[in-house]
């Protein structure tokens, strides 16, 4: 089982420490992840996306995941009504993982306009070191599991890179 953790700081300078310790407690051995992202926003609400790669390797899950969670968090809202047919579906699919609308509505609240945060998808963790180092930092934290189920219909429904079936 997977886990989603989306951890919102005021600022970038606060969103780019926590991934230093992230790091060290990946070295440490106190999580393992299967792919992690840097997102600051603009003061109008426009996300800029960082990609972990120093944390996960180059590729672990691709753009294509991040973008169509980053879209759905940050530019749905906007849209209304007017997000048609395609995102009609992409919501379908997603009413079968763990990621239902109000888990989607408190993850993209965890990183407001002119904010910053992490979103993590952890493998494997000690819950309780790795809560600890957390609980010294100032993030928001918003988090929901994923079983092996959830997580691959997730990859599927957000296109996730199919490299690791090649």
């Amino acid at each position: 089982m997977s886990e989603l953790m989306v951890l919102g700081f005021e600022t970038e300078a606060e969103a780019d420490a926590f991934g230093l310790k992230v790091a060290q407690l990946q070295k440490d051995m106190i999580v393992q992840l299967q792919d992690a992202a840097m997102v600051v926003r603009d003061p109008d609400g426009k996300p800029h996306v960082k990609h972990g790669h120093n944390l996960v390797g180059a590729g672990a899950m691709g753009g294509a995941f991040w973008g169509m969670l980053f879209g759905l968090l940050f530019f749905v809202p906007f849209l209304g009504l007017a997000i048609g047919g395609g995102m009609g579906a992409l919501f379908g699919k997603m009413g079968k993982t763990g990621l239902n609308k109000a888990v989607l509505e408190q993850m993209g609240d965890a990183v407001p306009p002119g904010k910053a945060g992490w979103f993590l998808l952890i493998e494997k963790m000690t819950e309780d070191k790795f809560l600890e180092a957390v609980e010294g930092t100032p993030a928001k934290v918003v988090r929901t599991n994923l079983s092996h189920e959830d997580e691959e219909q997730l990859k599927e429904a957000f296109g996730a890179d199919k490299h690791e079936k090649d």
